[in-house]
């Protein structure tokens, strides 16, 4: 596969997730899209509910944008797993029959993101090129070939 193709695919992925969550956080929290509820309207702050418009609306706009994506994908991963196994699997064994398959799909996402990263165009992947810069500017990344490991002598 094409790695460029794939790097693509990868940061594609990573976007959509993100903005999803977002807009799910965006329901909760904002009454966005419909609010929560018959009458459209929003969850207390200090409920489970809210807890979770929260962790899904900011946790969805740092994805979106690939900001210390590792360690907030593992926690939003986490989210959806409680989040399928508090509510959704009280209707059903499979996610088809309670309606959970949305969680069950953002939490392998959010596994996956959490493995292996934002992807290249992300405020991670600048802020890695920035301290690798920095490094090499002051000598920290260059070593003799003769050298196994930095500072060291063969």
């Amino acid at each position: 596969m094409n790695a460029r193709f794939m790097q693509a695919t990868h940061v594609l992925l990573r976007m959509v997730a993100g903005f999803l969550f977002l807009c799910h956080g965006g329901q909760k929290l904002f009454g966005w899209f419909g609010g929560m509820g018959p009458q459209g309207g929003t969850v207390n702050l200090t409920s489970m509910m809210g807890v979770a418009g929260m962790l899904e609306f900011f946790g969805g706009l740092m994805i979106l944008a690939g900001f210390l994506t590792r360690p907030v994908a593992f926690l939003l991963a986490g989210e959806m797993a409680v989040a399928y196994f508090t509510v959704h699997q009280k209707s059903g064994g499979l996610p088809i029959q309670n309606h959970g398959e949305a969680a069950a799909l953002f939490c392998f996402i959010f596994l996956f993101l959490a493995t292996h990263g934002a992807g290249p165009i992300s405020i991670d992947a600048a802020i890695g090129k920035a301290r690798t810069h920095r490094a090499t500017a002051k000598g920290v990344l260059r070593r003799r070939e003769d050298e196994p490991f930095p500072g060291q002598a063969a």
